[in-house]
């Protein structure tokens, strides 16, 4: 059938549309009125700049044409933050700190699960040019500040740091192709493959690797943490890290698991991912992503965090739509016509019937104007 859309492709009708509007403007300005400033990258980019700095795994998601101008590959992109770090570094060229964000739809080859869309509509921030735990901090109470605008505040956040995992291949002497394998099972939390992918590792780093699924929890963690991994200075400075940032936000719901690796070949510094009740996977997620301005002309410190605005919105859709005014048609009656002006300019949906309209069928009218001894008042439509 020619009218059906391909699998985890979906259009917004209007209800859904109105609430997604809703949030990117709530949601912007909120950005905006802590010095982010917003920027809209291009859908598509030669791919080489496209995929800079980022994982395999977005090589993977991202959709790929031939440009018939240059006859270069292009690639739509699968996440825009890539694309605002080369707006920092290659455009902007600020020498100090830069705060951006951003909100439009990505593509995706494949959907990241089984309910996820392919088309998802990334909102995020990102924070350049300061290398200090001091960013990270803003950016995580931006986050949940987000969250909190949105009506979905998260229920638990994630703090892990990319460092500790990383120091432990490092210190084990680990090739790239064992490196990989083990961070796989890590992120499944695959114990038995675990432990089997982990018999020829030396200790004590065979024991600190198997170690860290069962290292999530509060605080008292990260004490756990440093009496049961080495005293790598790497994995000291991230515990240090962690521990200062749950000094520095007591007031959010923050927890720890230093097995949660995902974004490990593009973050290399604190990641963070926030849930909401009843969903399995996170709803906003981010991290430090130091240096990936490198390939475009300077290394710059980063730090930021995105969400799906989509995803976002369907969680809000128990709200009820705010109605509408229904008034006549007011081409020859210009004492309706300037009512009607002045209370979409006070920020109402007025709809005006044509002539001969009786009905509509949407937006929800649950209001009128009558005109009553002279003057057009609004009236209440009680179910007709």
């Amino acid at each position: 059938m020619n009218w059906l859309l391909p699998e985890h492709i979906a259009d917004a009708l209007p209800h859904e549309t109105a609430r997604i509007e809703r949030l990117r403007r709530t949601i912007l300005d909120m950005f905006c009125a802590h010095g982010y400033e917003h920027v809209m990258p291009p859908m598509l980019e030669y791919l080489d700049s496209l995929l800079t700095g980022a994982g395999g795994d977005l090589k993977l998601r991202t959709f790929k044409l031939v440009d018939q101008l240059s006859g270069r590959t292009l690639g739509l992109r699968a996440d825009m933050t890539p694309q605002v770090a080369r707006i920092d570094a290659h455009l902007l060229n600020r020498q100090g700190v830069t705060r951006l964000c951003y909100c439009d739809s990505v593509l995706h080859t494949l959907p990241a699960s089984l309910a996820a869309s392919r088309e998802p509509i990334q909102l995020g921030a990102e924070l350049y040019g300061y290398s200090g735990i001091e960013a990270d901090i803003e950016v995580i109470r931006l986050m949940d500040r987000a969250l909190r605008t949105a009506g979905t505040p998260a229920s638990r956040i994630d703090i892990s740091h990319a460092g500790v995992f990383r120091a432990l291949a490092r210190a084990a002497h680990l090739d790239e192709d064992a490196e990989l394998k083990i961070l796989l099972l890590l992120q499944s939390k695959d114990i038995p493959g675990l432990r089997e992918c982990c018999a020829a590792v030396e200790e004590p780093y065979r024991s600190a690797l198997l170690s860290l699924p069962e290292l999530y929890g509060g605080i008292d963690l990260l004490d756990g943490a440093r009496a049961q991994l080495p005293a790598l200075p790497e994995i000291l400075s991230a515990l240090e890290t962690l521990k200062v940032l749950q000094q520095a936000l007591p007031d959010l719901p923050l927890s720890f698991d230093l097995a949660d690796l995902r974004g490990y070949n593009y973050h290399n510094g604190v990641v963070f991912s926030a849930y909401f009740p009843g969903l399995p996977g996170a709803i906003a997620q981010g991290g430090r992503y130091d240096g990936v301005g490198k390939a475009f002309g300077r290394a710059r410190p980063a730090t930021g965090f995105s969400m799906d605005l989509r995803a976002i919105a369907r969680l809000t859709e128990g709200e009820k739509p705010a109605g509408a005014i229904l008034a006549p048609h007011a081409a020859k009656d210009e004492a309706l016509a300037m009512r009607i002006a002045a209370l979409r300019a006070a920020g109402n949906v007025v709809v005006e019937l044509l002539p001969d309209e009786t009905r509509v069928e949407g937006p929800l009218c649950d209001r009128r104007l009558a005109l009553e001894n002279g003057h057009w008042i609004i009236q209440a439509i009680n179910g007709d």
